[in-house]
């Protein structure tokens, strides 16, 4: 069974990749109209040092994290468009980054990574008036949360992640938008991904679902709520614990896009049939600011999490978990602070240096607990110290996890002036202008 998905994915693997190389193809050779394309690629490369990270020890461990290729492309007066995103963690930290308490797809303490599919979605939209629609489908998130951390400010994720968002599963959602409010149905498979080669289960398919709704009172505020059922998500063959989780948040951004502040609340619950077993709550609030060339940003976080069970590696878990794999739970409260200044290199080219420093405290919330996090890692606080640079080319990253009408940022905003037209590129300034 693993044999067949494994060449799945790879036939997928290499339809993305087709699609996402930049070819000079002439602008007419698009029948009713060009192409708009947007091409961009980063990497970041990093040093995290934990202090303690397991049994009294410290550890100090480099990395290149998020190398990724991201394109999109529109048809038609954005009638169609495509996007896609390659990640290529699988082949840069195949062991996971050093994240003290994220648990996520058999790893604990560390951030997996995530699969080199990360997403390839069409969508198609229609306007009239103020009224509009749109139907997406591929693979990518489904309807719920808030933004992939991927996108947001910060390189290390908050331990959240599998509270907030659901990624990379075969989609299909229709949106609604009506002037200021935003409604979003979504279906796909709820077996998480078991490795960076993996690929949705077809047996899977549309077994789960999720809606969300959101408020756009004004262009640089949203307010969204969201609700899912996730069939078996821990074992993809089924049959596991099924999961329901709420998701509600406030975002705002000024006019300028150089502030972000974001509140959210997030529950998930595990379910056996009818009845609820366990459940985790995550409040998180972020905000980012950029003066110059010079930004900061601040991430205050509370979340539980399952304290699973691990193996003789022990920042991995059993995968999938069985009935005896959570021996505790545990309450994270987790300060993360990040200077950053962004050095331009080239016209399209940028290169961010950055530091982030978290401190890091944990308390059992389940007693008896057959886990002792103060016991096992050696103290009742974690220091996280992480230096590194980012590096980026073409189009900046946009935010992920919204399609079509859903999206409520603004259309257009390509790095340095720059976009691709036809597959062509072209600055977007007057002739003659410099920035």
């Amino acid at each position: 069974m693993r044999s067949l998905r494994s060449e799945r994915s790879e036939r997928v693997y290499v339809l993305a990749a087709a699609l996402l190389i930049p070819v000079e193809v002439p602008a007419q050779a698009v029948q009713y109209g060009p192409a708009d394309i947007e091409i961009g690629a980063q990497a970041i490369g990093v040093v995290t040092r934990e202090s303690p990270a397991i049994h009294g020890r410290d550890l100090t461990e480099g990395y290149v994290t998020q190398p990724m290729v991201m394109a999109t492309a529109t048809f038609w007066s954005d009638a169609v468009e495509m996007k896609g995103t390659l990640n290529l963690e699988g082949a840069t930290m195949k062991r996971g980054e050093l994240n003290a308490g994220i648990i996520g797809e058999g790893y604990i303490d560390r951030r997996h990574p995530h699969t080199y599919l990360h997403e390839l979605v069409i969508t198609g939209q229609r306007r009239v008036g103020d009224n509009s629609a749109s139907i997406t489908l591929g693979k990518g998130f489904a309807p719920f949360g808030t933004d992939d951390p991927m996108a947001r400010p910060f390189e290390k994720y908050p331990i959240n992640h599998h509270l907030s968002q659901i990624l990379e599963r075969a989609v299909a959602i229709g949106a609604l938008r009506s002037r200021r409010v935003i409604v979003e149905a979504g279906l796909f498979n709820g077996d998480e991904p078991e490795s960076p080669g993996d690929a949705p289960n077809r047996a899977r398919y549309w077994d789960s679902w999720s809606g969300r709704v959101t408020l756009v009172p004004f262009p640089q505020g949203e307010f969204q709520t969201s609700y899912a059922r996730v069939r078996s998500p821990e074992n993809a063959r089924g049959g596991g614990e099924d999961q329901h989780k709420q998701s509600a948040s406030i975002r705002l951004e000024d006019a300028q896009h150089s502030g972000y502040g974001l509140l959210e609340w997030a529950r998930t619950s595990d379910y056996v049939g009818s009845t609820r077993t366990f459940a985790f709550t995550s409040l998180l609030a972020e905000t980012s600011a950029r003066y110059g060339v010079a930004s900061g940003a601040l991430r205050l976080e509370r979340t539980e999490r399952p304290d699973e069970a691990r193996l003789t590696n022990e920042f991995k878990t059993p995968l999938p978990a069985n009935d005896l794999s959570i021996t505790g739970r545990s309450r994270w409260t987790i300060i993360t602070g990040r200077l950053a200044v962004q050095v331009p290199v080239a016209r399209t080219l940028s290169f961010e240096p950055f530091a982030e420093v978290a401190r890091i405290r944990f308390t059992p919330t389940l007693r008896p607990s057959g886990f002792d996090p103060a016991q096992f890692y050696g103290s009742d606080r974690i220091w996280s110290f992480s230096l590194g640079a980012t590096l980026r080319l073409g189009m900046s990253h946009m935010r992920m996890g919204r399609y079509g009408v859903a999206r409520t940022e603004m259309r257009g905003r390509k790095m340095d002036g720059m976009k691709m037209d036809g597959m062509h590129m072209h600055s977007d300034l007057p002739k003659g202008t410099t920035r």
